[in-house]
């Protein structure tokens, strides 16, 4: 306790994050862009949702701050631990704007999907350089200042938070993060980074923009054997591509990493086994709101926004063609999302094969 808490970028997932942190008592600032959704949480409160009646409430503790009024931070408490929550294409701005604010020993953590630290560590140095997965979360923000988890907390089942340094010693800051966010779900220290970064790259390669594509939950497209097998394909390339580079990759949820390229290269025993992991109604527990559960990328086509498909599976297929290993699956993906996130066509299953 003690610390003091930024949150650069305040949407599903920097909310969620920050709104629980504030709740447990920690001193938290939260920053973001979207004058409506900072005026909205001092208006009414942060309203956070799950999957349980307990995971419902509202986070009235937290400071706010619109983007316009971070110079009132020089007249405050320097931040020990900024969160950078952005889309991966506004990382190095919001790092820069957060840096001049931070305390000495102050650190960023990369609280993102994709491979951001390199961007981060640019801006402030390696040194100040800390990484921080989120796992099978899914977090969606619906409305300003309302976030919902649509799939059930990790707890023992599964490790949701994985915090670590880019050089992979345990230090003190990342046990202190782990406890920190554990109060949230569960989560662990981790000495692979890298490995663990690749592994969720992997995983949102194969759910991300296949969503986006053809505009189904993530349910329904794996319900359906074609795009089933398309993200299959993706994933097979993601973990070729990463073992080219040298990563030791962590399991894909709940897939062996070269059982899962196997099974995109034609191995009938693997096919059968990540297909019976990936069929909906696998699981013993099913997702009550499995039905609404759409991936951020899919959520950002539903609103109009960016997506970060270049960051995904667009550096995949580029990584891909640097190790001289090609992923012409991720490049396809890519261009088929930026002709619909361009409206030059509209999403649908048959852009994958469905």
């Amino acid at each position: 306790m003690g610390k003091r808490i930024a949150v650069v970028g305040v949407g599903a997932l920097g909310g969620y994050v920050g709104g629980y942190l504030a709740k447990s008592g920690e001193d938290v600032t939260l920053i973001d862009f979207w004058p409506e959704n900072i005026e909205t949480i001092r208006s009414r409160g942060l309203e956070l949702d799950g999957v349980t009646p307990e995971e419902k409430f509202t986070v009235r503790n937290a400071k706010t701050m619109h983007l316009t009024e971070m110079q009132e931070l020089a007249r405050q408490k320097p931040v020990d631990i900024a969160f950078v929550s952005m889309k991966s294409y506004d990382t190095e701005w919001a790092t820069a704007l957060i840096k001049q604010y931070l305390a000495p020993d102050g650190y960023v953590v990369s609280l993102q999907n994709c491979l951001n630290e390199e961007r981060i560590a640019g801006v402030v140095g390696w040194g100040k350089t800390v990484g921080m997965v989120a796992s099978l979360i899914s977090v969606d923000m619906y409305e300003p200042a309302r976030i919902r988890r649509t799939v059930a907390k990790g707890g023992d089942k599964h490790t949701v938070f994985r915090v670590g340094e880019v050089h992979g010693r345990i230090t003190r800051r990342v046990e202190e993060l782990r406890d920190m966010v554990g109060r949230i779900d569960s989560a662990k220290t981790t000495t692979n980074l890298w490995g663990e970064r690749w592994s969720k790259l992997c995983q949102n390669g194969m759910k991300n923009g296949v969503s986006a594509a053809t505009g189904l939950t993530g349910t329904d497209c794996d319900r359906n054997d074609a795009i089933r097998r398309f993200a299959i394909k993706l994933g097979g390339e993601a973990v070729r591509v990463g073992q080219a580079l040298g990563y030791h990759i962590e399991k894909i949820g709940k897939m062996e990493p070269e059982t899962l390229a196997k099974a995109s290269e034609g191995d009938k025993s693997a096919l059968d086994e990540i297909e019976t992991i990936m069929r909906p109604g696998s699981n013993i527990n099913p997702n009550p709101r499995a039905d609404i559960q759409r991936p951020s990328m899919a959520q950002d086509i539903r609103k109009g926004r960016r997506t970060e498909i270049e960051f995904m599976n667009g550096y995949i297929a580029e990584r891909g063609t640097y190790i001289g290993v090609p992923a012409p699956t991720h490049a396809k993906l890519t261009e088929i999302v930026k002709k619909v996130e361009r409206q030059e066509i509209k999403a649908a299953p048959a852009l994958l094969g469905g």
